[in-house]
């Protein structure tokens, strides 16, 4: 049985040097360099020099001294001939202490970064994302990418669009837990139901996309106008859909 890992320390070169304790430019950039490579391999089965390269504009030789680095430094590279480079089976970056609901959190704003307009902070906010997503749980990852794909928001206005409910209504989402929901409609009018929750939209309001037991179909519902909420302990079956299906199937709802 192969045994769980701690990550090394990097080269010793690459520490601070004696004097002013500060890396020059070169020895910075390697450094984040070496971590990103450790990221990528962490998230993905092979990897092949040229992908590296090509990743961070940097020559094939360069990745060869970056591989050869880490491996000195103890981390169990395996090098498939001709096919790539991959961590051991076993070996892993001990994982951020996120919970569901943190993760979620952080999910949730990727989108909301999205709708940025300064192109430097989509890419950096992603870059450390991707970092967030590499070491969540092997558990959480599928859950953050689920969360990922049934969220969108619509351009971003000042208006207020409270709710109690949320962080529960992304737990739902993503362990396929359903809900029992009191909610008023527009008209006033007060009704139980259960819910399959399905999607999160941001517009005006926040907006759940589930199937509804009671109607038998899909339905929106206004996060600021369910008034009781309560999960139940049992699964739905998860709906075969993505999000940009269920829009096309149901744009005239």
């Amino acid at each position: 049985m192969l045994r769980m890992h701690r990550i090394p320390m990097l080269p010793g070169h690459l520490k601070n040097r004696p004097g002013n304790g500060r890396m020059n430019q070169n020895e910075t950039t390697r450094l984040s360099r070496l971590t990103a490579i450790l990221t990528h391999l962490q998230t993905k089965q092979l990897l092949t020099a040229s992908e590296l390269a090509d990743k961070f504009a940097v020559s094939v030789r360069t990745i060869y001294r970056d591989i050869r680095a880490l491996e000195q430094a103890g981390v169990p590279i395996i090098t498939e001939e001709g096919r790539g480079y991959r961590l051991m089976e076993g070996y892993a970056i001990p994982p951020l202490m996120f919970t569901e609901a943190q993760a979620n959190a952080l999910i949730m704003a990727e989108q909301l970064v999205l709708k940025n307009k300064d192109a430097s902070f989509i890419r950096d906010y992603l870059a450390a994302i991707e970092k967030i997503k590499a070491m969540l749980r092997y558990s959480q990852k599928g859950k953050a990418n689920l969360l990922s794909e049934r969220t969108r928001f619509n351009e971003i206005m000042n208006l207020e669009r409270n709710s109690n409910n949320l962080s529960e209504l992304q737990f739902a989402l993503t362990n396929f837990l359903p809900a029992e929901i009191d909610y008023i409609n527009a008209d006033g009018k007060a009704t139980s139901r259960i819910i399959e929750p399905f999607a999160l939209l941001s517009t005006e309001n926040w907006l759940l996309v589930a199937y509804c037991r009671l109607r038998q179909e899909f339905r929106y519902f206004r996060l600021d106008r369910i008034k009781k909420l309560h999960l139940l302990n049992e699964k739905f079956e998860p709906h075969k859909m993505t999000l940009q299906e269920f829009f096309e199937k149901y744009h005239d709802h």
